[in-house]
């Protein structure tokens, strides 16, 4: 066992509130499985003579929070962040496909993949649900990045049978044989996992959304991810394609591709009964607020999600997202909160932005107790935050009042110089 002495922020496994030690103990240790684990967590006067002997590293002026999870993000897009384009179709032809056709050199998506996962560590992120591309070279060299690091981790590889370009299409049989094989080869190894992938409904046939939702019915335990209701132009192809469909998001629920552990990226333009489907099924959707506001693609409307009982999670969807960093994202999600809702003057409090992209996101993915949080039994994914990181933010922070203070200032002004360690699986 070892343990940290530091501030210590976790959340209320119930509530979601946030939870608040200024001179906190933590305190991990391996399990059964030889995972490493929160053994306790909670003020260190309290907690400190329940181990005598242990060695306790002292780390006060710092905070010890949750590992950021992140809930869509492309790996194969890191290379794309940051370029211009006029709206998400245009952006996808003109920039993603281009640079997603190099993935099927395996070569070439282990350089990224390596790359990738730096910066997942430089910024925090300790769990991600992330699309590789068409190429099984692609998710097959993330998963094994992934593994090396001791990751959790999801990908898969994408579905894209028509509306695609030449090299990144691929062919309907064989990407649901390489789908499985997929499942068969990465599902449940070490901390991985694997998602079926379609990449949006347009660009697959019925034939390959079938086929995804009988894999999703024979494997009930790998996740889903795929694209909804991202930006109008979009919606109204959908639905030009699938006619016989009540919405956008029906087409996915007509081929079985509803249900727990299925993500769906954005659910900008939903309708309620489209958000109380998603409620009904367990499906839930991925905040990706920085992509949203670059693409010009709309805003979030969490009022009428959670009217709806509707789960979701925050997300950088990277390369769209114009960040890594999940301050930026919970910055960007404050200013949806602010913008884009059914009924103005919504101000998301800084314990929900920082809960939705630790222990709500992990809720929404099904590893609610697993990852995301510091409570006793959740795996050992944690970061060290300096305060103090900048001049301008020390100054802020040496001014903060409440623990709403410090979080706020950390969302507006923190960035990868914040984070002085990151922590997977108590490495």
């Amino acid at each position: 066992m070892k343990a940290y002495r530091a501030s210590l922020l976790r959340f209320d496994e119930d509530s979601g509130a946030p939870l608040f030690d200024d001179d906190g103990l933590l305190v991990i240790g391996p399990d059964a499985n030889g995972r490493a684990v929160v053994r306790a967590a909670g003020v260190h006067g309290a907690l400190i003579g329940r181990f005598p002997g242990v060695a306790v590293e002292d780390l006060r002026g710092q905070l010890i929070a949750p590992g950021f999870v992140d809930m869509h993000i492309h790996y194969p897009q890191t290379d794309v962040i940051g370029a211009p384009a006029a709206g998400l179709l245009p952006w996808l032809e003109q920039y993603t496909f281009p640079h997603e056709s190099r993935f099927h050199e395996p070569a070439h998506a282990r350089e990224v993949a390596r790359f990738f996962f730096d910066e997942l560590a430089r910024n925090g992120v300790t769990t991600a649900l992330t699309f590789s591309t068409s190429h099984p070279a692609s998710a097959d060299a993330a998963f094994e990045e992934a593994r090396a690091r001791g990751l959790r981790f999801m990908t898969g590889k994408v579905l894209q049978d028509r509306h695609s370009p030449d090299g990144v299409r691929d062919q309907t049989e064989q990407s649901l044989i390489d789908t499985e094989a997929g499942i068969r080869r990465w599902h449940g190894v070490d901390r991985l996992g694997y998602a079926i992938t379609p990449r949006f409904a347009p660009t697959s046939t019925p034939a390959q959304l079938r086929g995804a939702g009988e894999l999703a019915a024979k494997y009930s335990d790998v996740w889903i991810q795929s694209h909804v209701a991202e930006n109008r132009d979009e919606v109204r192809w959908a639905m030009e394609l699938f006619p016989d469909s009540r919405s956008y998001l029906g087409i996915y629920e007509d081929f079985g591709l509803l249900r727990e552990r299925a993500v769906y990226a954005h659910c900008i333009h939903l309708s309620q009964a489209d958000r109380e489907r998603m409620a009904a099924t367990g499906a839930v959707a991925a905040v990706s607020p920085t992509s949203n506001l670059f693409l010009g693609s709309g805003f979030f409307d969490y009022q009428a999600a959670d009217a709806a009982g509707m789960r979701y999670g925050l997300a950088s969807d990277v390369g769209g997202g114009t960040s890594f960093s999940p301050f930026r994202t919970m910055l960007a999600a404050y200013v949806v909160g602010r913008e884009g809702q059914t009924k103005a003057g919504l101000s998301l409090t800084p314990g929900q932005l920082w809960w939705q992209h630790t222990a709500g996101a992990a809720r929404a993915l099904g590893l609610d107790g697993v990852v995301g949080n510091l409570q006793p039994g959740c795996e050992a994914d944690f970061v060290v935050l300096n305060p103090r990181a900048t001049p301008l933010l020390a100054r802020k922070t040496a001014q903060a009042n409440s623990l709403d203070e410090l979080l706020f200032a950390l969302i507006v002004l923190g960035d990868d110089r914040v984070v002085s360690r990151t922590v997977v699986n108590g490495r």
